[in-house]
């Protein structure tokens, strides 16, 4: 498996330098400062290319090119931006990166409630609290019909938790849910983000799945023909938020997209973490159905507890079996050699970490600190070693 790293450009706190002593070989990245829909500059995916490479890495893998409101409604605007889509895809093939991860989340991207939670190590945490979550829903940004949404006991406590809020605790919770995390496609304030959720109203998840299956019939055939390899985020987290269609959740929602759309630049990134915040999915199971597709992993982990909160714990910690999914990714990769593929290496990086050390004290990107993706990344190589002493 090749090992790589998220960087996120010149303005990382994390320079390439690091990256580099960490062990990884590839980088993850995207050009950050175009996430508007337009068509990605040749000039500037040449640049970013060339400063991973001066640091002897590799541009591994392009997370994201985004997929705007206009392909996921598939209103006015949608073929405009598929053609962007298509032209920066073929802009880095055309440099060499033909590993491309995209969401279909519409509205808001990967979502937490809380992004310095005490751990029981002392290391510090991204959490999401559902009542946390339901107190801005229901009662702050006051969602129409999102009341009549929420488990009753679930309603109580976020009422509970509404009337000791303070302004200062509501902006907080408001910024991490709202304000637009690291990689996300976009950010709002209040009042932009309920008309972006009721542009959404009627669409539904098969509305949404169906837009979602006619963008890969768009945009496929010029994978296949580049010789890339599109990869799918799962949401995150796996069930939907104020009030959205998710329809990237499950396995059955993949099986449903990746039947509709079987060419193998169809495929999966499959995110542990994601995955594993909802109850019901077996990740490792999921990794041994989907292993054909999956192209790109993000390996991480959680604890899910009892109301469906969640929180990310040390990447051999939580609820996920993670040897169970390096070892279905190490088979996937000996059937792929033993075939001749070219695509034989899946590249994985790891995904989040706890805040640690002085990393606490440090300007940081949420979940992107250094030294707990170090941390990370070396208990991933020491499975990946031992498992493959094993073969």
């Amino acid at each position: 498996m090749e090992q790589t790293w998220r960087w996120f450009g010149p303005d990382d706190p994390v320079p390439l330098a690091h990256v580099r002593q960490a062990g990884a070989t590839g980088v993850v990245t995207a050009l950050h400062s175009h996430y508007r829909g337009e068509v990605w500059p040749v000039e500037a995916i040449a640049e970013r290319k060339r400063v991973i490479e001066a640091a002897g890495l590799r541009w591994s893998v392009v997370e994201s090119i985004p997929v705007p409101d206009a392909i996921k409604l598939r209103d006015a605007g949608a073929a405009e931006a598929i053609a962007a889509f298509r032209a920066s895809m073929e802009r880095v093939a055309a440099a060499g990166v033909t590993v491309i991860c995209y969401n279909f989340m519409p509205v808001v991207d990967w979502t937490r409630t809380a992004l310095r939670w005490p751990a029981a190590s002392g290391g510090l945490a991204l959490r999401f609290d559902m009542a946390d979550f339901v107190a801005y829903d229901a009662l702050v940004l006051g969602r129409p019909g999102a009341a009549d949404e929420y488990p009753a006991a679930i309603l109580a406590e976020a009422e509970r938790r509404a009337a000791r809020m303070t302004p200062g605790a509501i902006a907080e919770i408001e910024f991490t849910v709202i304000a637009g995390l690291p990689g996300a496609e976009g950010s709002h304030d209040r009042e932009g983000l309920a008309r972006a959720v009721a542009r959404y109203d009627g669409l539904g998840s098969e509305g949404l799945r169906a837009n979602l299956i006619a963008f890969l019939r768009d945009v496929v055939p010029t994978a296949e023909r580049l010789g890339v390899r599109m990869c799918l985020h799962p949401d995150d987290p796996p069930f939907p938020l104020f009030g959205l269609p998710r329809v990237v959740s499950t396995l059955a929602d993949y099986q449903a997209i990746l039947d509709a759309v079987p060419e193998p630049a169809s495929g999966v990134t499959l995110c542990t973490g994601s995955l594993g915040a909802r109850r019901d999915n077996d990740v490792p199971a999921m990794a041994r159905v989907l292993a054909p597709r999956i192209h790109f992993a993000h390996l991480r982990n959680v604890t899910i507890e009892a109301d469906g909160s969640f929180f990310e714990d040390d990447h051999l910690g939580g609820g996920v079996d993670m040897v169970a999914v390096v070892d279905a990714l190490l088979r996937e990769e000996a059937r792929r050699r033993d075939e001749g593929r070219a695509d034989a290496e899946i590249p994985f990086r790891p995904d989040h970490g706890h805040l640690l050390l002085d990393d606490q004290e440090k300007k940081t990107y949420p979940g992107y600190s250094a030294i707990g993706r170090l941390k990370g990344l070396a208990e991933l190589r020491g499975v990946i070693a031992a498992l493959g002493r094993g073969a």
